[in-house]
């Protein structure tokens, strides 16, 4: 009986690739609460805190891609190495052989496991090989600490930072478990002051990140994994359905994957807010932006604001006349849409969107003479979520044919009779979909009100809430804990 207990406790905390470990997921709420006492505990024993966090962090990385935990590790005594080395070079030369050593790595290794298949593959079809698919496993959430490590030897090399006294607290950074998977991505000079800091979160900041974590659970457990249920039907199936059933799958595709991955950026905030740590703001509000230009300062901030300083402003940003401005634009977004994934249709996304900036930089000295009054507001409003819409088509759909596929079934095969009979059926679905836009239209002081009101609450009236959310995920729940979107990357 003891021996039958052990093994299957063995089974739950050992690495399962079919069922990785996520904030939405009951293990790891359980793991964290057992966490939670011994971290507030080690507190202040700086050194002892970071090792606890780093091994807690490394162990959620093992649950969320096996052994590749060990890249993690490799990776950042790499990094971390080369940086005490660059700051102790006097050679300028020799300093931008230690930065360059760093990327050219770090790259390397992100081009292998993300894009060997796809480069491959292409060269093979340009010079009539056979290039046979490696079997390729890529670790979760690469992409992301692949930019974090980046910005760090990049900001020591300029000065912006100081390279970290020990690797652990390199490691901390690196591996900080809230954000190491899907983000936001943490910059060296934003977050290393705070770990030397390492604050006593207050007890505002302790319920305020318990509401971001119920916001979260709300956005991706109840709202984004119901409605994704209907939209991966309408995306396995291009030609399946009518023209009306298959606009409103992309409709809530849009709404999914903001709900999927503004819910992981909220709880990843909460939890490190719980903890005394910050970080950034990944999303505000996006589907409220009435241009692309805004709409890029609203979606995944963290990766926009990487983009501008480590690709756009190296190219020469703005400063190069207006026809390198575009293309710098162009460029940045087409990096962006490759980062994304390694497929054609990412790299249509993004060039269409860096397209789109460009054309929005080009007219804006027309647009602004424009009044701005109400109807041109919705028409901008509009144009710009018809846009970002028909480019998520590209981003879900499962190749370059199925994303032509089901747009053309909107287009040939619409018939608005249909909609009477979708809210019918899908009355639930539409319910959530409505909600998502009635929250959009909210002023932001709303929110931060709220957020306010319950932090103010009494205990029980926290405990009713948190009782609340988790019987309606319950109700709604799949039979499977879906993973979030932006693990693939």
């Amino acid at each position: 009986m003891l021996q039958d207990i052990l093994r299957n406790i063995g089974e739950l905390l050992s690495y399962d690739p079919k069922a990785p470990m996520i904030f939405s997921s009951g293990l790891f709420w359980l793991l964290f609460i057992i966490f939670l006492p011994i971290y507030a505990a080690l507190k202040k024993r700086f050194w002892q805190m970071l090792v606890f966090v780093v091994a807690f962090s490394l162990y959620f990385y093992y649950k969320s891609s096996g052994m590749f935990f060990l890249l993690l590790v490799g990776t950042s005594l790499l990094d971390w190495t080369l940086s005490r080395v660059m700051v102790k070079l006097q050679s300028q030369l020799h300093r931008k052989l230690c930065v360059t050593a760093s990327i050219v790595a770090s790259l390397s290794i992100l081009g292998y496991f993300k894009y060997a298949n796809f480069f491959g593959a292409n060269w093979s079809a340009i010079t009539g090989g056979n290039f046979q698919p490696m079997d390729i496993i890529l670790p979760v959430g690469i992409s992301f600490y692949t930019f974090q490590s980046i910005s760090y030897i990049v900001d020591v090399y300029k000065g912006r930072v100081e390279p970290t006294r020990t690797w652990l607290e390199y490691m901390f950074f690196l591996s900080f478990f809230p954000a190491l998977v899907a983000g936001p991505i943490v910059r060296a000079d934003y977050f290393l002051p705070q770990i030397r800091q390492n604050q006593e979160p207050k007890r505002k900041e302790i319920y305020m990140g318990f509401w971001l974590i119920l916001i979260g659970i709300v956005k991706k457990a109840l709202v984004a994994d119901y409605i994704s249920q209907y939209n991966d039907l309408i995306f396995q199936s291009p030609t399946g359905y009518t023209g009306v059933e298959t606009l409103m799958g992309v409709i809530g595709y849009t709404m999914q994957i903001y709900c999927d991955f503004s819910g992981y950026s909220d709880m990843a905030i909460g939890i490190a807010m719980i903890m005394g740590f910050k970080l950034c703001a990944n999303f505000d509000f996006p589907y409220k932006s009435k241009n692309l230009t805004e709409f890029w300062r609203r979606w995944h901030i963290s990766l926009s604001s990487w983009l501008r300083d480590y690709v756009y402003i190296p190219l020469g940003g703005n400063r190069k006349g207006v026809a390198r401005t575009y293309l710098n634009n162009f460029l940045t977004m087409l990096i962006g849409g490759l980062w994304h994934g390694a497929a054609w249709k990412f790299v249509f996304w993004g060039a269409m969107h860096g397209a789109g900036l460009a054309v929005h930089k080009a007219t804006k000295p027309c647009l602004d003479k424009i009044p701005n009054t109400f109807p041109v507001k919705a028409v901008s409003w509009t144009v710009t979520m018809m846009f970002v819409s028909f480019l998520w088509v590209f981003f879900r759909a499962e190749n370059w044919t199925d994303s032509w596929l089901i747009v053309k079934n909107i287009f040939t095969n619409f018939n608005a009779a249909y909609f009477v009979q979708f809210v019918e059926v899908r009355s639930t679905w539409c319910l959530m979909m409505l909600f998502i836009i009635l929250t959009h239209t909210m002023p932001r002081r709303w929110f931060d009100k709220m957020g306010e009101i319950f932090v103010k609450t009494r205990l029980w009236v926290k405990f009713v809430i948190f009782v609340i959310v988790v019987q309606l995920v319950i109700e709604f729940m799949s039979a499977d804990v879906a993973p979030f979107i932006y693990f693939q990357f």
